[in-house]
């Protein structure tokens, strides 16, 4: 068995695994270059929203009316959902630490250090729970989304959930920056080297870098820094174009249980 993992833009990720269809994060009609259009996704079993900010939301509402899919989100954005004609019958609130089962996809949020907000069509701000993500696709291959989080202390969920492939915003897609206020943003919510402490602190196997619409110099950074933090010597880092797909399958580990093994690039 196998999970491909398809590479969207900024946080981006559609991801088939043996029994499930996932979509993480879907911003692709802002985007500049955006590897394929929202209609062109097959249905997901699920479909999971970090936060309300427009580079995570994304194309989340249309997607969710044009296939019915259900939606896994924090209450800011579900209300924003509804507004764009979601039903709320097709929506999943969550918190940290609220498992739910939707879609038939096993989905652990957790802490996420960040914020979430977006700007109703009356102009009332929604305010809410960022969240990061844990799923599994198939034994082996437990993935960690990470939300747009900036940097803690990850240590006990490494330690509790044992993810094997991280989803790590390693700088910000600079393409899509809001030039209105002062100055300019200067990193994402992870420099590279947090993004790579973080794939350490996570104890995954596969670290791949996102949060970009083009491989820049911080992408290079974090993929020379990953190695250099690992302390398990297993670790792989990688950092998708926009539109590749690459595939993880499970394989055996020393101790007896199963890991995530980088298999292709397409």
């Amino acid at each position: 068995m196998s999970t491909s993992f398809r590479f969207l833009g900024a946080a981006g990720f559609e991801i088939v695994g043996p029994q499930h269809r996932i979509l993480v994060d879907p911003f692709l009609t802002g985007s500049p270059l955006a590897p394929l259009a929202p209609e062109d996704l097959e249905a997901p079993d699920v479909i999971l929203v970090s936060h309300a900010a427009p580079d995570h939301y994304g194309d989340t509402a249309a997607i969710a009316r044009r296939t019915g899919s259900p939606v896994v989100c924090g209450a800011d954005v579900r209300l924003h959902l509804m507004d764009e004609g979601v039903p709320a019958t097709q929506i999943q609130t969550t918190i940290w630490g609220v498992v739910v089962e939707v879609g038939g996809v096993m989905v652990r949020p957790v802490e996420c250090h960040h914020w979430s907000m977006a700007e109703r069509a009356d102009g009332s701000i929604l305010t809410g729970t960022p969240l990061s993500f844990i799923f599994e696709t198939e034994p082996g291959v437990s993935v960690y989304h990470y939300g747009d989080t900036s940097i803690f202390d990850m240590r006990l969920i490494g330690e509790l959930y044992a993810p094997t492939v991280g989803l790590i915003g390693c700088t910000q897609p600079f393409e899509i920056e809001d030039h209105s206020g002062a100055g300019r943003e200067v990193t994402g919510e992870m420099t590279p080297d947090e993004a790579a402490r973080a794939a350490e602190m996570l104890g995954v196997d596969l670290a791949v870098g996102c949060h970009y619409l083009s491989l820049d110099a911080n992408v290079a950074e974090f993929l020379r820094l990953v190695p250099e933090h690992d302390s398990s010597g297993r670790r792989r880092a990688l950092a998708p174009q926009l539109g590749e797909t690459f595939v993880v399958e499970p394989a055996p580990s020393a101790d007896g249980g199963r890991r995530a093994a980088l298999a292709e690039r397409r």
